[in-house]
């Protein structure tokens, strides 16, 4: 198979792998020989062993309107914000806006959907029909190198909204915890397969865990905090692990959080530790079970809205107060410097949660 008639396939290798991760739809549309080519898993790690991956943070964000009567180019949180995707890539301080999925009206999001990055999909899984406000369990996947969006298989086992979600970044999607209409919080647990577009049943865990925050590393599923259906937002601080080569949950670590927070923050590093935000002001990891302050929040972020993790880095999303414009800022664990990410105000609305992926 000749990919560039006169070229040896080796020069046109060293031009793909260059190309920057929005153009990749153009590339697969060149022809049947570039799309196979650019999907196959070897072109990825020839990509990435290159340094040529493109490092993103994906956030589904509320829109921000023109402010009218304002100085041009002033912009407004909308009063029902309307949600959508957007990617940050953090290397360049470029932003970007996905497409819309065309089933939702005006392109706005279900409300609280869940979402994570396999390999080059973003999956997007229930949240709150923009429509009739009920929950949904529909699923949609995002190919980035297509920029197009196809439906997945329906998730099983009734209505579930706040649940956890976390991926391998390989093939599966995790689900834990939520709960359904009857505001009863949930123990069961769930895995979606991509390739397979197929749903698999995992054992339940040990609580019910509603608002649990879930973050996948070495083939265990954590699941964080969360509360039963009598605590009602009161959050707890145990945590418990799935084991997926024995398919089975490990003992629950009761006093796994420093304190009785909500989790959402909760991120795992690239140095296998975890970290989080505490109290508005700090960002703060678990070392041999114990609790330490890596560094002061900047004044912009003091009031954190995610926390996303890669290659000795964090990256924190949130405003200076509520209703505030959000800002970007990056923290190197190598340096324990904060460099800050110039946020247009247009890509400033409300973050509800985000994720990271190498492409």
């Amino acid at each position: 198979m000749v990919l560039i008639s006169g070229l040896p396939d080796e020069v046109v290798y060293d031009c793909l792998i260059r190309v920057k991760y929005d153009q990749f739809p153009t590339i697969t549309s060149v022809s049947k020989n570039w799309k196979s080519e650019v999907e196959l898993p070897e072109f990825h790690r020839l990509r990435k062993n290159g340094g040529y991956g493109q490092k993103l943070i994906v956030m589904l964000q509320a829109r921000v309107a023109p402010n009218q009567g304002a100085a041009p180019g002033a912009f407004k949180c909308l009063q029902n914000p309307l949600y959508r995707f957007t990617v940050c890539e953090p290397d360049s301080g470029d932003w970007r806006e996905f497409p819309p999925i065309s089933v939702f009206p005006g392109g706005s999001l279900p409300m609280f959907c869940q979402f994570a990055a396999v390999g080059t999909d973003l999956v997007v899984l229930g949240g709150l029909d923009p429509v009739t406000w009920g929950s949904s369990n529909s699923v949609f996947v995002y190919n980035f190198m297509t920029a197009t969006w196809r439906r997945g298989a329906y998730m099983p086992g009734g209505s579930r909204i706040f649940f956890g979600c976390a991926s391998d970044s390989n093939r599966m999607v995790f689900i834990a915890g939520g709960h359904n209409d009857e505001k009863i919080a949930l123990k069961s647990a769930i895995a979606y397969d991509v390739a397979k577009d197929e749903w698999i049943m995992l054992p339940d865990m040990e609580k019910e865990r509603d608002e649990c925050k879930t973050v996948f590393q070495h083939g265990k599923l954590h699941v964080i905090g969360g509360y039963c259906t009598e605590m009602q937002g009161r959050f707890e601080r145990s945590a418990e692990t799935f084991d997926t080569s024995t398919w089975q949950w490990n003992c629950v670590q009761e006093e796994f959080l420093q304190s009785n927070v909500c989790p959402r923050t909760c991120v795992i590093g690239s140095d296998g530790l975890v970290y989080m935000c505490r109290d508005g002001n700090q960002v703060i990891k678990q070392t041999f079970g114990k609790w330490q302050t890596v560094a002061e929040l900047p004044t912009e972020v003091r009031n954190p809205a995610s926390l996303a993790a890669w290659h000795g880095k964090l990256l924190v999303i949130g405003s200076a107060a509520f209703g505030e414009p959000h800002m970007a800022y990056i923290f190197s664990l190598e340096n324990n410097t904060w460099s800050k990410i110039e946020t247009p105000e247009k890509y400033s609305g409300h973050v509800q949660s985000s994720c990271y992926l190498e492409i």
